[in-house]
């Protein structure tokens, strides 16, 4: 990147040069003079040497104007926009980011802060979704790089903190773990290009995503949506808060053949996934017992029970994807009714 000798990390101090601020937006220099000049879009100021110098915030909004002209907008009509105005405009273009866009179960999106313009640029495209099952991801900050996020003010609390960097080195690794401390979240995600193996694996040690470029959308989009929480009752097909768990789909010894059943994937996912199904199936057993014995504790065993047969209908289903992958047939076996359970060790 093309910048001054600038130290500076005001976002409205200018530091670009014009190639700069291109490369970032994706608009080509000519059509940012055309922008500038005849529309007003920016308002640079010269260096010594009377080049152009541009703000992080004109960065941004450059971006903000492509996306904008990319989706039909004539740039005469948004050129001299603020940046919350054109946010307004760019929130239709994305139902995920929009405030009144499609919430959680719990009515609520998902906060995340993308460190990176090029990963933020890249991420509001109309080709990538931030809409997960039940989920959706709202952008709230985006910042140039790491030494502003460590000095910038969140405007919102992100659960989600999204990195790229160019190099994974030790200044790096101290940065991104302050930066994830001080923010709180709950996951952090690290994209790079280069790195030490021993930065990245004390990374991937406190518990964060970090994975080498190139990725593409679709494993960028499989990341996110690794995070997230999923919503048993909407993800299978159920409705609303009256939806109830449904009764246990395969018996122990139905486990118990494809727990012993070769597989073709290298993780042994069958059998994995039917020995979770069995535990869980035990666990909900155990606490309905509870249920039913403790009104004491009715509350808490009712929870129990509610968790673990939505964990345990959602398995059922992940043991469905894998049989029709591996070709392992589950239909010799009858539905178990509920009160028919058997015991498990």
């Amino acid at each position: 990147m093309n910048q001054t000798d600038s130290t500076s990390t005001d976002h409205q101090s200018p530091h670009y040069r014009i190639g700069a601020v291109a490369k970032l937006s994706g608009v080509p220099v000519t059509t940012l003079r055309i922008w500038e000049i005849r529309y007003g879009a920016f308002s640079p100021n010269k260096s010594a040497g009377h080049h152009r110098l541009y703000s992080h915030a004109d960065a941004v909004k450059a971006g903000q104007l492509k996306q904008l002209c990319d989706a039909g907008h004539g740039i005469s009509a948004i050129a001299n926009l603020d940046a919350a105005s054109l946010r307004r405009l760019l929130l239709p273009q994305h139902p995920s980011m929009a405030a009144n866009g499609p919430r959680t179960a719990q009515g609520h999106t998902v906060a995340m802060a993308v460190v990176g313009l090029a990963m933020a640029n890249r991420i509001s495209t109309p080709k990538f979704t931030l809409q997960f099952l039940t989920h959706s991801i709202q952008v709230t900050d985006v910042f140039e790089d790491l030494a502003a996020a460590a000095l910038a003010f969140f405007s919102d609390q992100p659960k989600i903190l999204l990195i790229k960097v160019n190099t994974l080195n030790e200044s790096a690794r101290a940065q991104i773990e302050s930066l994830a401390a001080r923010q709180a979240v709950l996951q952090t995600i690290v994209v790079y290009n280069y790195g030490q193996e021993g930065v990245v694996e004390s990374l991937k040690v406190l518990g964060m995503l970090v994975r080498r470029e190139p990725l593409s959308d679709y494993e960028l989009s499989d990341l996110l949506s690794s995070v997230l929480l999923v919503d048993a009752s909407k993800s299978m097909g159920l409705s609303g808060a009256n939806a109830l768990i449904p009764a246990r789909k395969y018996s122990d010894a139905t486990l118990t053949r494809v727990a012993g059943i070769s597989s073709n994937i290298l993780c042994e996912c069958p059998r994995h996934v039917a020995e979770l199904i069995g535990q869980l199936a035990s666990f909900e057993q155990y606490s309905q017992e509870c249920l039913n014995n403790s009104a004491e504790d009715a509350h808490l065993h009712a929870y129990l029970r509610a968790v673990s047969g939505s964990a345990r209908a959602m398995f059922e289903r992940a043991l469905e994807m894998v049989a029709v992958h591996e070709g392992i047939s589950l239909s010799d076996d009858a539905a178990v009714a509920p009160a028919l359970f058997p015991s498990q060790s």
